[in-house]
């Protein structure tokens, strides 16, 4: 495993980060028990994962928590996160304090390495950074969290609305940002800036159902070309991005080893319910960089696009 220096948190975190939510939710949405969910964590550990990410919303803190007994708690970084919309309404200063001491409860620790602000909307995010922050750095002055951080809605906001404008706030020290092969667009909008502000980056979204799943890769790209966003001479509309496996084993490994070498893009979160594909993640993610050619072409077909996810 390689670590990277957290922007300027300062923490040392392996390049890629165990998420515990995502399609899987550590096996929980495909059928696995508790103790199959806390495997995954401990072989994480095991191949040199000390990044943990998880929230409230995924339900899986108690089975982090559940696998973390025993290890030391200075060797792992925690990251934990709490929406700023509760049923359609914002929350309270004082409900987002009870949520992060539910959430330290779970995870079974007294403090998390990152608590962030959860899937903020544009238009929300004003309220949030009036409203919850201030309560964020007391927590922080309190010692129950270390660093501030928030994340994104990229499934919607594609085109980075809100970090964009949150990236100028001078609160946030780590930033979980959508950012894969198929949508470069947070290259510009949001990474450029959080390296000039050592604003730590967590990147989501890097492989997903577009990228794992060729009907729907096919699907993406044909829609891509009816919005005049591609060029159907310049692509395999059948195969658009067969070509980097000339380099790869697999299209989700190149889209790892894509994401990893993406300069301002700190640790590449990756979930899973299968030992097997968790190993194959991190075996991806540890070699070397794809071709300058090959990923320049891929930079080259898809640099301007803003309108997808991958999901």
């Amino acid at each position: 495993m390689e670590y990277v220096t957290l922007g300027r948190t300062g923490l040392r975190a392996s390049v890629l980060g165990l998420g515990g939510g995502g399609h899987s939710r550590l096996g929980q949405k495909t059928g696995a028990s508790a103790d199959d969910s806390s495997a995954i964590v401990r072989r994480a550990l095991e191949l040199g994962v000390n990044f943990i990410d998880t929230a409230e919303a995924y339900g899986t803190e108690a089975l982090i928590g559940a696998a973390l007994q025993g290890v030391n708690r200075q060797d792992v970084i925690l990251s934990t996160k709490k929406s700023p919309v509760a049923d359609g309404q914002p929350i309270s200063a004082q409900t987002l304090v009870a949520a992060l001491d539910a959430s330290l409860a779970r995870l079974g620790t007294d403090y998390v390495d990152i608590y962030h602000l959860h899937g903020v909307r544009a238009e929300h995010y004003a309220r949030a950074a009036e409203e919850l922050v201030p309560a964020l750095e007391r927590l922080r002055d309190a010692g129950k969290i270390r660093f501030l951080g928030i994340t994104e809605v990229f499934g919607s906001d594609t085109g980075h609305a809100m970090l964009a404008r949150a990236v100028h706030d001078p609160c946030w020290d780590v930033m979980m940002v959508g950012f894969n092969m198929l949508n470069q667009s947070a290259r510009e909008r949001v990474l450029a800036e959080t390296q000039r502000r050592g604003i730590g980056t967590l990147c989501m979204f890097a492989v997903r159902d577009a990228l794992s799943r060729p009907a729907k890769l096919r699907e993406v790209v044909a829609g891509l070309v009816a919005q005049g966003a591609l060029d159907p001479a310049k692509i395999d509309l059948d195969n658009a991005l067969g070509f980097l496996l000339e380099a790869a084993d697999s299209l989700p490994e190149a889209a790892y080893r894509f994401c990893r070498a993406e300069p301002g893009l700190d640790v590449i979160l990756s979930g899973t319910g299968n030992p097997q594909h968790l190993e194959e993640n991190v075996a991806a993610i540890v070699r070397p960089p794809l071709p300058e050619p090959l990923r320049q072409r891929v930079i080259d077909l898809f640099g301007a696009i803003d309108s997808v996810s991958g999901q």
